[in-house]
């Protein structure tokens, strides 16, 4: 891998990295990297926005993929090698997981499509975690998530879906059991909300009053604290589910 994938944390000498897929500049993987330096686990960014090259699935420990305000559907130059570095990671039970566009990513990937949602989520909502599999990956019930997004994936053939909302069905499933694919948010700092609500200002404006799921930037920052250490707690239980899987060298 080249010199941009240099490792942000000490690698342990069993452990191989985490790469995690960038696919646009101010979608980088927030908190979900502070998690992972946080225990330790070597991590390397792979900013597909600058021309980097994708790994192969021998050389990591487990594959993550963020956001971004493209679709999977488009005709961009990455979009095909990228489905297939995932197909080969869960083909090599190298662990998968997919926030917002990289859920998308894995679940059209697996043969599911991605389409328009119904209407716009931008801001915080409720998501329900439900079945015996949710139990594993997460609190039981209804939490508070981040989202913003306008298509939505389908549910993989022998995968399971675990979460979803009132204006948006399949906000997460779990595929074998150690790759996981969200269409909400769980990675979010007060950073990245900031730097949202900034360069998607424009969106919002025309979505507010279109959408019942989209919220004013100052909507979004009420209780900003208490709901980004909520949602971190979730972020937590997700990672150490997802991140117990990974790869390490032989």
């Amino acid at each position: 891998m080249s010199a941009t994938l240099a490792s942000r944390t000490p690698v342990p000498i069993a452990m191989k990295p985490v790469v995690i897929c960038r696919y646009a500049p101010h979608e980088g993987p927030g908190y979900f990297a502070i998690y992972l330096s946080r225990r330790r686990i070597p991590w390397c960014l792979a900013e597909l926005d600058e021309g980097d090259p994708l790994p192969q699935p021998g050389e990591i420990a487990g594959l993550a993929m963020m956001g971004g305000p493209m679709s999977v559907n488009d005709d961009l130059p990455w979009i095909t090698p990228m489905l297939a570095l995932i197909r080969e990671s869960v083909a090599a039970d190298v662990p998968v997981i997919g926030h917002c566009l990289g859920g998308q990513l894995l679940a059209k990937a697996m043969g599911a499509a991605v389409t328009d949602n119904a209407v716009k989520e931008i801001g915080w909502g409720e998501v329900t975690a439900s079945g015996r599999e949710a139990a594993q990956w997460g609190p039981a019930g209804t939490f508070l998530s981040y989202h913003w997004h306008g298509e939505t994936f389908g549910i993989p053939y022998d995968a399971i879906r675990i979460w979803s909302s009132a204006y948006c069905g399949n906000q997460a499933f779990v595929l074998r059991g150690r790759h996981f694919g969200m269409q909400c948010h769980i990675e979010m700092t007060e950073e990245l909300i900031e730097s949202w609500c900034e360069t998607g200002v424009r969106e919002i404006e025309g979505e507010l009053g279109r959408s019942p799921a989209v919220q004013s930037p100052q909507e979004m920052r009420q209780d900003l604290p208490a709901r980004l250490a909520a949602l971190h707690a979730v972020a937590d239980a997700v990672y150490d589910r997802w991140s117990a899987g990974l790869k390490v060298n032989p």
